[in-house]
């Protein structure tokens, strides 16, 4: 039986609040979340599943990340309006479709063309008109459009890539999750100094590893 619009509204509402209550507080982040369903990136099995705060399977073997991750990493990059934003990790292109609403421009890059292309279809769908997205190696990052405002990392590495700490503007920030194993990763958030970087520590948490190449997709 279809749900009707007081039972979403309320798991909507619920979202929300599960949103704050693990510490997302920034007004423009929540304003981003409310606005993007997260519904239209979940399909099959799962959907019923939407707003529920728990990462959840999707093509390629990769992950749509829970809620109030997706939400601590968009606070944490503090995307400004006039910011060029580099995604590495389309995924199920939720993240990349909140920061569409945060930022001037979102490039995303994916080594799974299947996943690239679903996304995309997605965002002609919701007409983001200012996501541009690309099947290619991410740990390369994306040379020819930066350097950027902002990089968010999407898959865990072993150290953050040489390569994107290169292509982050001076005061610009990058967050990414880093560590050896699936059982014990960080998020850091890097800021590029005038001089070197500024490392910084802020949660753990459980990412699927960073590897480079395309998918065999």
């Amino acid at each position: 039986m279809p749900e009707d619009a007081d039972d979403l509204a309320e798991r909507k509402m619920r979202f929300l609040f599960a949103l704050r209550s693990k510490g997302v507080t920034d007004a423009r982040v929540l304003t981003a979340m409310e606005r993007v369903d997260r519904g239209h990136f979940i399909k099959g099995l799962f959907a019923d599943r939407t707003y529920e705060d728990m990462p959840l399977p999707i093509a390629c073997g990769q992950t749509i990340s829970q809620p109030s991750v997706v939400g601590l990493m968009t606070q944490a990059l503090n995307v400004q309006p006039r910011d060029t934003v580099l995604e590495v990790g389309t995924g199920s292109g939720y993240q990349a479709a909140i920061l569409a609403q945060l930022a001037r421009r979102v490039y995303t890059v994916d080594r799974h063309r299947r996943l690239v292309r679903e996304a995309s279809e997605v965002f002609r769908a919701l007409n983001l008109t200012n996501i541009t997205v690309f099947a290619a190696d991410g740990s390369f990052g994306l040379p020819d459009q930066g350097p950027f405002d902002r990089i968010l990392v999407t898959a865990a590495a072993e150290d953050p890539p040489g390569p994107l700490l290169a292509q982050m503007k001076i005061g610009g920030i990058m967050v990414v999750p880093v560590g050896q194993s699936d059982a014990v990763q960080s998020l850091i958030k890097v800021t590029r100094l005038e001089k070197g970087y500024d490392y910084e520590e802020l949660r753990p948490v459980r990412f699927v590893p960073l590897i480079e190449g395309l998918g065999a997709d």
